[in-house]
């Protein structure tokens, strides 16, 4: 998870760069390394959360790495600067799926919710400003964006600093089974884990 919001900020920079226009439309280079670095590193994240049994990160993750997948793609095979309607309805499309991971995850991991939430804003004015509405409206996403970036930051690195010392240092505000699978014991997890699929012997 903390890998998994480390990624996010990168790709949200380098997006936002372009979109308040602090890189030229012209360099496409910027979208060359969100998809060679960003999107391989987000997926492996999502993947190993699934690993942790994680499903909810893990299809945040890997939803959110191939959605910016198909962003840089279809922005790289189009005119510089100009809005592509096949980007707003790929990220309108998203939002709702976005809010369901971000309810989802709002009972146990509010933090995750809330960097979800604005993912799911900015995936939807980003959506608004490619079917044509206004350049305002890339504006307020790149500045969205940037949030975004600054509070991933704190959450991965509140959970690096939670690895290295084996305990909560920055505040994660987890509740719930999320609580439990730091503070609670061994037995206590696996009393859960065996009714997971994959355990069970039937779905």
């Amino acid at each position: 998870m903390g890998h998994g919001k480390v990624h996010s900020r990168g790709r949200v920079r380098s997006r936002s760069s372009l979109q308040l226009a602090w890189v030229p439309a012209g360099q496409s280079s910027i979208l060359l390394l969100v998809l060679i670095f960003v999107v391989p590193l987000q997926s492996v994240a999502g993947l190993f959360a699934f690993l942790a049994r994680d499903a909810g990160a893990g299809t945040a993750m890997l939803l959110l790495g191939g959605a910016w997948a198909g962003t840089s793609v279809t922005s790289l095979d189009s005119p510089p600067g100009r809005p592509v309607v096949a980007q707003a309805v790929l990220l309108l499309a998203l939002v709702p799926f976005v809010l369901a991971l971000a309810g989802a995850a709002a009972q146990s991991k509010p933090l995750f919710a809330v960097l979800l939430t604005l993912t799911a804003l900015r995936f939807g004015l980003t959506g608004l400003y490619e079917a044509g509405l206004g350049n305002a409206l890339q504006v307020a996403a790149g500045w969205t964006g940037l949030g975004i970036g600054a509070y991933a930051l704190y959450g991965g690195l509140a959970l690096l600093v939670e690895d290295g010392k084996q305990r909560t240092v920055l505040p994660l505000f987890r509740r719930g089974a999320a609580r439990r699978s730091i503070e609670g014991g061994l037995r206590e997890q696996l009393s859960v884990a065996q009714q997971e699929a994959g355990v069970r012997h039937q779905l």
